[in-house]
């Protein structure tokens, strides 16, 4: 009598589960789905723009303008300084890496 009742209580589990495919959270489909892909794709997009590239070479060029034909500049203006030419690298290193060193045939 009790494996009839487990029986017959699997049986019914097993055909609401089937008759629900709804409820599952699965991940959409094309992988992925984490919450944080999309901003960081975004990030990535605006990193490797043509504003960023641009904003990047004017970093570097005034800031080593700056530097090299500032005179006397205090401390804290040289630092600075060197936090935007930092600043600047970072921002444009994956454009200049992609430009000095993309060796890659094209396919067409």
């Amino acid at each position: 009598m009790r494996c009839n009742r487990t029986l017959s209580y699997a049986l019914a589990l097993a055909a609401a589960l089937l008759v629900t495919p709804g409820l599952a959270h699965a991940a959409a489909t094309g992988g992925g789905g984490l919450p944080w892909e999309t901003p960081l794709q975004t990030l990535e997009t605006s990193l490797k723009g043509p504003v960023a590239y641009g904003l990047a070479l004017l970093g570097i060029v005034a800031s080593g303008g700056m530097l090299i034909f500032g005179g006397e500049i205090s401390e804290f203006t040289r630092r600075i300084m060197y936090i935007v030419l930092v600043g600047a690298v970072i921002l444009g290193a994956a454009t200049m890496l992609t430009t000095l060193f993309t060796t890659a045939a094209l396919v067409s």
